[in-house]
């Protein structure tokens, strides 16, 4: 065993990255106030070809260093837009038939394992504030929400390892590998 070269890892290029045809996935910040873990969502949707990040509210946009720390250039290849506020990102998000999903602990969640997302759907997952969560308007708007089963005694993951739990997840399950 070995471990691979970057040349052996045949990445894309940005140019190339912008090109190809992406996930039917996009992410939603919800007042995320960490630029660190801005981004990490979006090196993580670079990794998986999210097809946008809808950056809402306090949620900082790029460029900014603490942003770029953590995104290693992924600000450039992944496709974003900020929204003054995360019920104007929900709202075109419906007009243009996405199942809103949020990442939260509520009565009734589904959770993520038992989840099935159907091929030949969009998916907007929501990621909501590290300390109050999604806004109770939005998830009021959503179509599910969604909770990472979790065995200790925090019962809170940060958004960055939800994020890639439940991107890699829905990846998975729509056999976009």
């Amino acid at each position: 065993m070995k471990k691979l070269s970057m040349e052996e890892l045949d990445r894309l290029s940005i140019q190339e990255y912008k090109q190809t045809e992406k996930s039917p996935i996009v992410l939603v910040l919800d007042n995320v106030r960490s630029l660190n873990n801005v981004g990490s969502a979006f090196r993580t949707a670079d990794a998986f070809r999210i097809a946008k990040i809808f950056l809402c509210g306090i949620t900082g946009t790029p460029p900014h260093r603490d942003i770029q720390k953590t995104a290693l250039g992924a600000t450039e290849s992944v496709d974003w837009e900020y929204c003054l506020n995360t019920m104007e990102a929900v709202e075109k998000l419906q007009k243009s038939d996405y199942q809103l999903c949020a990442l939260e602990q509520v009565e009734n969640s589904i959770k993520l394992n038992d989840f099935s997302p159907e091929k030949g759907k969009k998916y907007a997952l929501i990621f909501g504030n590290e300390v109050f969560g999604v806004e109770e308007d939005v998830l009021k708007a959503c179509d599910q929400v969604l909770e990472i089963p979790q065995l200790g005694t925090k019962h809170s993951l940060n958004i960055s390892v939800s994020l890639g739990i439940a991107v890699w997840d829905m990846m998975v399950k729509l056999e976009q590998f």
